[in-house]
């Protein structure tokens, strides 16, 4: 029985003369890998179906250093109940363009509703972005304009954002075209890009500088990922595949502070006089709140006209945090490289690397001196003692000539009482003596105080002390 059994087995067959055991195991063979193709097939098309639910395990980590800004509930409430900056209504509707802005004759004909729609920019060392939303709560306040991400996959909603692919970027910037450029810094590339869903965005390609890029990357998703203000920028998400590091923004199609004051823009027209109030108003309330409202706090570090964006209604929208800091409640740091920008850097910061919120409101104090006068923080082209804007505003101001300051470009000048008003509220701001200098959130009130002159809270407090 058994040496039939094994006969039988090892009988030799007419196909290649094959003996049927072999046969037997060529067929098997070709039937388990039939069955695993099948099986293979239907998985790689359930996945295909699902990955709108992909694991959040096999999204790429972005670090472990970054972690989620949280509001300081505490320091939230003590900054409504001492300033209420968060409440204030603004004093300039967002349609009144025509108040905002003086056009040249034909660009009046061209826009009867004093709207400005302008096309690509050349967007020097800045970020395009924009943020809807409120102003007092972050992310924890109501999103009140469609968000652009509506209509994308599910894919990869990180609670703040979102996980674009490479493949994503690509599509949306035409492979980065360079048609599509719209801004280059020190450390990446800005393409103007357009989402699945045709929301209009910027990429911002970070170019792999020894390093820098990196930690770069990580400060913007760390400092701005999860904070919601309407005057400051809004990331999207961001791109993380092999190398690669890519920030997604909001797009702002209406230039900067820089290029309204200067440059690109205005062959559309000038800036008014409540235009300029309108913006810096905007980026006080978006530092009052980086500073005060929020924990760990933000201390931006490159505060300048080219880094507030402005959209269509002249909000401001503060952009570029690579430079950015969080700092603990009441804590200052020493930074051993200085980062900025010449003419903007208070002088404590640049002279010994000593950082705090103070900074920034020194580099907000040359803006608003900027926007009052229409000069250059620096300009070699003057006389040795006028290259410093703050040096020459302030010999301008010990001469009593501050009625000279104003721009020449202003069509319609401010009152006296507003004009004083905001340049004593710059020349506080850009005090050398950093413990001197208000708080951004009194900066707020100083701005939209009807009072001349301006109550000092610092003595006041000093006063209720004794």
């Amino acid at each position: 029985m058994g040496s039939g059994f094994n006969f039988d087995w090892s009988k030799k067959t007419h196909i290649f003369h094959l003996k049927v055991w072999v046969l037997v195991t060529i067929f098997l063979g070709i039937f388990i890998l039939l069955v695993l193709l099948l099986l293979w097939c239907c998985i790689a098309r359930k996945t295909s179906k699902k990955k709108n639910t992909l694991p959040i395990s096999l999204i790429p980590n972005v670090s472990g250093e970054i972690k989620e800004i949280k509001i300081d509930q505490n320091s939230a409430n003590h900054v409504d109940r001492d300033s209420d900056i968060f409440n204030v209504p603004e004093k300039y509707g967002e349609k009144d363009s025509d108040k905002l802005l003086v056009h040249f004759k034909n660009d009046k004909e061209k826009n009867d509703d004093g709207s400005t729609q302008s096309g690509s920019f050349n967007y020097l060392d800045k970020d395009d972005s924009a943020l809807e939303s409120g102003d007092k709560k972050g992310s924890s306040h109501p999103i009140t304009v469609a968000s652009p991400l509506a209509g994308l996959p599910e894919l990869s909603h990180l609670g703040w954002g979102h996980w674009f692919t490479l493949r994503d970027l690509e599509v949306a910037t035409n492979k980065f075209s360079k048609d599509n450029i719209i801004g280059e810094g020190g450390y990446g590339i800005v393409y103007r890009g357009q989402l699945i869903n045709g929301a209009t965005v910027a990429v911002k390609r970070l170019l792999n500088n020894l390093g820098q890029a990196e930690k770069e990357f990580r400060v913007e998703v760390e400092a701005i990922g999860h904070v919601r203000h309407k005057n400051l920028v809004r990331l999207l998400g961001y791109c993380i595949e092999g190398t690669h590091r890519l920030l997604v923004y909001e797009y702002v199609n209406n230039g900067n502070l820089e290029q309204w004051l200067h440059g690109a823009m205005s062959h559309h027209g000038h800036l008014t006089w409540e235009g300029r109030m309108k913006i810096l108003l905007g980026t006080a309330k978006a530092l009052a709140y980086l500073h005060d409202a929020i924990e760990p706090k933000v201390v931006h570090r490159d505060i300048k006209s080219s880094n507030i964006l402005i959209d269509d209604d002249f909000n401001a929208k503060i952009s570029d945090f690579g430079l950015a800091k969080l700092l603990g409640a009441g804590k200052s740091h020493i930074i051993t490289r200085v980062m900025g920008t010449f003419g903007y850097v208070a002088p404590e910061y640049a002279s010994s690397g000593f950082l705090n919120e103070k900074s920034d409101v020194y580099s907000f104090g040359v803006v608003l001196v900027e926007a009052i006068t229409g000069r250059d923080p620096v300009d070699d082209s003057q006389p040795v003692h006028e290259k410093s804007l703050v040096d020459w505003l302030k010999m301008m101001v010990a001469a009593k000539r501050w009625e000279e300051v104003v721009d020449p470009n202003l069509e319609t000048r401010p009152s006296t009482s507003a004009l004083k008003r905001a340049l004593l509220t710059a020349l506080r701001c850009v005090d050398p003596n950093a413990e001197q200098r208000p708080a951004m959130s009194q900066v707020v009130r100083m701005l939209e105080s009807e009072e001349y002159p301006i109550p000092r809270e610092g003595r006041k407090r000093q006063k209720e002390k004794h």
